[in-house]
């Protein structure tokens, strides 16, 4: 058997309020809230979770560092509008308080934004999870 992707951990500022911003975005709950590790853990509603089969959408753990974001990510991550166009998400995304971002992208379909701490994400167009 092939191991899972079952969790990505962002390096941050104040892992409280990018989690908020992230359970916004992708209609997450917090699942966990280590104090003393300065660690906050979203994922998708519990009663989605569960032991359903089939894919299970990792968690994201949001890690306090001390040392600030300076260089693109290199590993980013993409959303797909599930119930609106892309540009109505787009907007959405706007107003939870990610900003545009240019990174080269020229003219592609996809459209790059970057979270309330900097780091660069994609609304992807074509794809309906």
């Amino acid at each position: 058997m092939a191991s899972r992707l079952t969790e990505l951990g962002v390096d941050c500022a104040d892992p409280t309020a990018l989690a908020r911003f992230w359970c916004s975005v992708l209609e997450y709950e917090v699942h966990d809230v280590d104090e003393a590790d300065g660690t906050v853990t979203i994922g998708p509603p519990r009663a989605l979770g569960g032991d359903r089969p089939g894919p299970v959408p990792p968690v994201l753990t949001f890690a306090r560092v001390p040392e600030a974001k300076t260089v693109k990510n290199r590993l980013h991550l993409d959303v797909s509008p599930a119930d609106r166009e892309q540009s109505e998400e787009v907007r959405r995304l706007l107003d939870l308080g990610a900003r545009y971002a240019d990174v080269g992208q020229g003219t592609e379909s996809w459209v790059v934004l970057v979270d309330p701490e900097g780091n660069e994400f994609c609304v992807l167009a074509g794809r309906r999870p």
